[in-house]
């Protein structure tokens, strides 16, 4: 059933009413109050929220923050998963007036990639040791050669390499489907279908989305429902930060959320944080009618992660690594690296460099191997971890252990098994140094059940098994 704007579950209405008097400072003891409620791993409604985004004092700040830290570390512990995007289309349809593969942008060389050159941009992330890709591409098809070319390449990224030296699990971020449609796409073996409504105010949407598919708010904000109807189990929503008040999209984003939750008793096992960065030829884009701060970007990362617990938070390389470096600890659980956002980027593409071909500027070009090295030294589990996939342990499943806080026993295991695994295969001689300590100190922290396990796990990779996960 289609919704109109007056009944759907982003209610506009109600959640200006919740930000006015935005500028009104919580009371401290309603804040502390809140922040020991979350702490019990239930989330916060939409007021308790909307309380968290008018909080400026920087003592109160910091225990918003802390919170963040200590939710993230009970539910998901120290790993910090990683993956590459893959960019195969800049054919694109619409006119977003934020991004670089807009239609009416002419000085974009456009490109779809055949599934020769498909197989040569996996083999490129292979080498480099991903095992994780998010396969995204512009909405410039028809619905039915777009599906049958995303179906298409989804399985080229699944042939190509070797069974222990291939990618493991795709992602996608592809424009929204009918019903029939994404059973099709799930027909495919997919993991998470990823989706960003881009701005959850209805005003702001119809402004920045003048032309073409995308310009129907309803069609995609609906998008999610239609692919959990369709039996994809996990998927991953988002705003574009920037579009509009930032305070409007944490609660958007909250109520979509809940959304998922009360039909599908499954909320979303992602939630991305995406900031708009400069685009070619976008004057929005770099002027953005909404800017976001640094500050308030930390603060909204910190927020969903206490509003929503059990959530995967992904943090893009749109953000420099300064910037990545501060976010970890305040939530985030899911990063990528050696990002290239043009098709062909990571056989084209000169090392370090991006093509007036992307989709928008990256802020860390760092090699994978490098943010690697970095997350190791600051204490977190590199993670190419597919295990729940491989075991089932997805939708409801998986909220069933995240909920709790008991996925960390599988996720830090897990993730060193395959940290190991990208160490002895791929690792330079510096990182390995680095990642080696990180294994050990990591190992100090496991309960002792879980250390047992993970031992076993470690030594059969040293041995030479790969692909070792339980």
């Amino acid at each position: 059933m289609r919704h109109t704007l007056t009944d759907t579950f982003i209610n506009h209405d109600r959640i200006q009413s919740l930000l006015e008097g935005s500028h009104t400072q919580p009371e401290p003891s309603r804040v502390e109050d809140l922040l020991d409620k979350a702490l019990d791993l239930k989330g916060l409604t939409p007021e308790e929220t909307a309380a968290l985004t008018r909080v400026e004092s920087p003592e109160l700040v910091a225990r918003i923050y802390e919170t963040a830290r200590s939710i993230k570390d009970t539910i998901y512990g120290r790993r910090l998963v990683l993956f590459a995007p893959l960019y195969i289309s800049n054919i694109c349809h619409n006119e977003c007036l934020y991004c670089g593969f807009r239609a009416s942008n002419r000085d974009l060389g456009r490109r779809a990639l055949n599934e020769a050159e498909i197989t040569r941009e996996v083999e490129a992330l292979i080498r480099q040791g991903h095992k994780r890709v998010l396969v995204v591409a512009g909405e410039g098809h028809d619905a039915h050669d777009g599906l049958d070319y995303a179906r298409r390449a989804v399985r080229a990224v699944y042939a190509a390499g070797e069974r222990a030296d291939a990618i493991r699990r795709v992602n996608v971020n592809l424009a929204p489907m009918s019903v029939d449609d994404f059973r099709l796409l799930a027909s495919e073996g997919i993991g998470t279908y990823q989706l960003f409504q881009e701005t959850y105010h209805q005003p702001t949407y119809a402004r920045v989305h003048v032309r073409g598919p995308k310009a129907d708010y309803l069609w995609r904000l609906e998008a999610m429902d239609r692919a959990m109807e369709a039996g994809i189990k996990d998927v991953g929503i988002g705003p574009l930060l920037g579009l509009a008040d930032w305070r409007f999209e944490v609660l958007g984003t909250l109520e979509h959320a809940r959304h998922l939750e009360e039909r599908f008793g499954v909320g979303p096992h992602t939630i991305s944080v995406p900031r708009l960065e400069p685009a070619p030829g976008s004057a929005m884009a770099s002027s953005p009618p909404s800017p976001v701060s640094d500050e308030e970007f930390k603060r909204i990362i910190a927020i969903l992660r206490i509003a929503v617990p059990y959530t995967g938070i992904i943090l893009s390389t749109r953000e420099s690594s300064e910037m990545r470096r501060a976010a970890f600890s305040l939530g985030v659980s899911q990063i990528s690296a050696g990002s290239r956002t043009d098709p062909g980027g990571y056989t084209e593409d000169e090392p370090g460099g991006e093509r007036e071909a992307c989709q928008f500027a990256l802020g860390d070009h760092r090699s994978l191997d490098e943010v690697i090295r970095d997350c190791a030294r600051l204490g977190y589990i590199p993670s190419f971890c597919t295990a729940c996939y491989r075991l089932g342990r997805v939708g409801a499943d998986f909220m069933d252990l995240a909920k709790p806080g008991e996925i960390k026993h599988h996720c830090d295991p897990n993730g060193l098994a395959t940290f190991l695994e990208y160490l002895l295969d791929y690792g330079s001689p510096e990182t390995v140094a680095v990642g080696t300590k990180c294994i050990e100190e990591n190992m100090a922290r496991l309960p002792e059940q879980a250390a047992a396990r993970a031992r076993k796990m470690l030594d059969r990779v040293a041995s030479g098994e790969r692909d070792v996960f339980c």
